[in-house]
């Protein structure tokens, strides 16, 4: 187990944690809405699988093992599929890839919840910086290539919308 992997998800949490507040703080109506009990158990569980056998060493390895090795790099893409199947606020876990051309790769509409929580998981990289904004360059860079659903899409774009104009207002 490594000590830097461990600090690594304990702050991560932390900033997870620290982007629902501030989300309550300024949406509280809406977060009720959804289910506050639901997102409070979702963010207080936010990632724990990352603590599993299936997801932890390959983490570990891959991340603070000082090399990308085959078999690291394997062994992450593996963990990293265990964890997107396991952690529905990410957006790849509502995928689904048909078996027929004729249907391709189609983007599920992703709940509520589970939108409020992938927010929060990528804002808390800028909560680790320290600048609020960073989310939001992040996302135009990062849009095109996600698979959502419109519904999702209008969903996080709204968020993200009203999350800059509180946050310009409050500079």
């Amino acid at each position: 187990m490594s000590k830097e992997y461990d600090a690594y998800i304990r702050e991560h949490r932390e900033n997870v944690e620290k982007g629902f507040r501030w989300m309550v703080e300024h949406f509280r109506k809406n977060l009720e809405e959804i289910g506050m009990g639901e997102l409070e158990w979702l963010i207080a569980h936010h990632d724990h699988s990352k603590e599993n056998q299936e997801e932890y060493t390959a983490y570990d390895d891959y991340f603070y093992g000082g090399n990308r090795s085959f078999a690291v790099v394997r062994d992450f893409n593996f963990a990293w599929l265990h964890h997107i199947h396991n952690n529905p606020h990410h957006w790849q876990h509502w995928v689904l890839i048909n078996d027929g051309p004729e249907n391709g790769t189609v983007g599920l509409d992703m709940p509520a919840k589970y939108i409020i929580e992938m927010i929060c998981d990528w804002w808390s990289f800028s909560w680790k910086t320290g600048n609020l904004f960073e989310i939001f360059n992040w996302y135009e860079k990062h849009k095109d290539y996600m698979i959502l659903s419109n519904q999702t899409r209008i969903f996080v774009e709204i968020y993200l919308a009203m999350m800059k104009s509180i946050l310009e207002e409050e500079k």
